[in-house]
């Protein structure tokens, strides 16, 4: 137990240095995008907080495995090269119960990742879906900020505003500008200013109009003399209504582990199948890991890295496209994602046991060899 315990801490805690740099990078380089995207106003700024507090059991549910399957080779590999695995078995460790220590971590790290796959996470990318949605249907003014110019990257058209009163409900001394094509050709540029403005719900027309009040709007070519000028006590513009902002995960992601139980679409079932396998995966990559820690002091702990991240790459890509030929009718749903944990697995106790058991049937073939070779 005092063996296990130093082996169990040692992968502990290199394991959460190890995914605390892995979720810092992930989630830096998500929240700069949401950040660009609410500097832009394609997203209200008081979301991204709540959007990366309900993303991050998606990040960890990919993190930890990663990060348990680093640290078994950091941790193992140090032992190696200084020889403290030479003395371990020595003592008596054999690769079997190196093998059965390495999983008893594992396993408490495969039930935290189950626990993140098939429930939290769901609920997670649900709420995110549902802040995406709300933000769809909300008035557009959560969009905007006071004193600051907003350009729309589809149509092209600048907003300010210098005052937001009511809650936030009224806009106050608004400016807006556009270019259009012109009939004639070139461009024609339309500028508005405005005392107030609202955003108001018109159903007899079934849209939200920009709805501006006591203005003026100048219509005309840059650079000509030619401009018409409008006064209005009302001016309303169309709002088209903003996308649903695109994610990496899929629609069926958002859905909770009972509805898919419950479900018979393929694609339910493959991303059902999809869970439970990032809580399979873990033990097998750590005994992956395991058998390609083994190094000496001359070679290093870190000469089987590459080939450790290479084998679980592939074991990752190989389940995202089983899944994708689950939902394609490409792959039968009995067989699903089953066989590439099956393969892995043989792979794993190929590189734990392959060398011995292959030492071993050499030496019971060699007395038979020599026996024959004594009666010729």
């Amino acid at each position: 137990m005092i063996l296990f315990r130093y082996l169990a801490r040692e992968i502990f805690i290199t394991m959460l240095a190890v995914s605390a740099t892995l979720l810092v990078i992930v989630m830096s380089g998500r929240f700069v995008k949401y950040l660009a995207q609410a500097a832009s106003g394609d997203l209200a700024p008081d979301v991204v907080f709540s959007i990366m507090a309900y993303r991050l059991p998606s990040f960890l549910e990919l993190v930890l495995p990663l990060g348990l399957f680093i640290a078994i080779l950091l941790a193992y590999g140090r032992l190696y090269v200084e020889s403290e695995m030479t003395v371990m078995a020595a003592c008596g460790l054999s690769t079997r119960r190196l093998a059965l220590f390495t999983l008893a971590p594992a396993v408490a790290v495969a039930l935290l990742v189950s626990w993140l796959s098939l429930y939290a996470s769901p609920m997670g990318i649900a709420k995110v879906q549902e802040i995406f949605q709300d933000a769809k249907n909300s008035s557009g003014l959560e969009l905007l900020v006071a004193g600051r110019f907003r350009i729309d990257e589809k149509s092209g058209r600048v907003t300010y505003i210098e005052r937001l009163d009511d809650g936030r409900q009224v806009m106050e001394e608004v400016f807006s500008a556009e270019q259009s094509k012109a009939r004639q050709g070139g461009k024609k540029l339309s500028v508005i200013l405005a005392e107030r403005g609202t955003i108001q719900n018109i159903e007899q027309h079934n849209g939200r109009y920009l709805v501006l009040e006591n203005g003026y709007q100048y219509i005309g070519k840059p650079g000509s003399q030619e401009f018409r000028v409008t006064a209005f006590d009302q001016f309303g513009q169309l709002i088209k209504e903003p996308e649903i902002q695109r994610n990496s995960y899929k629609k069926t992601d958002a859905r909770s582990t009972e509805q898919l139980l419950a479900s018979t679409k393929l694609e339910d079932k493959a991303t059902l199948q999809w869970r439970i396998s990032l809580g399979i995966l873990v033990p097998i990559i750590a005994l992956i890991a395991q058998a390609l820690s083994k190094t000496n002091h001359r070679r290093g702990r870190f000469v089987k890295m590459l080939p450790a991240f290479l084998i679980y790459i592939v074991y990752i890509v190989l389940l995202n496209a089983a899944r994708d030929g689950i939902e394609k009718e490409k792959i039968p749903l009995e067989l699903g994602l089953w066989w590439v944990h099956g393969v892995f697995l043989l792979i794993a106790l190929l590189l734990l046991f392959g060398a011995d058991g292959w030492r071993r049937l050499q030496s019971k073939s060699a007395p038979g060899l020599d026996t024959r070779g004594a009666g010729q």
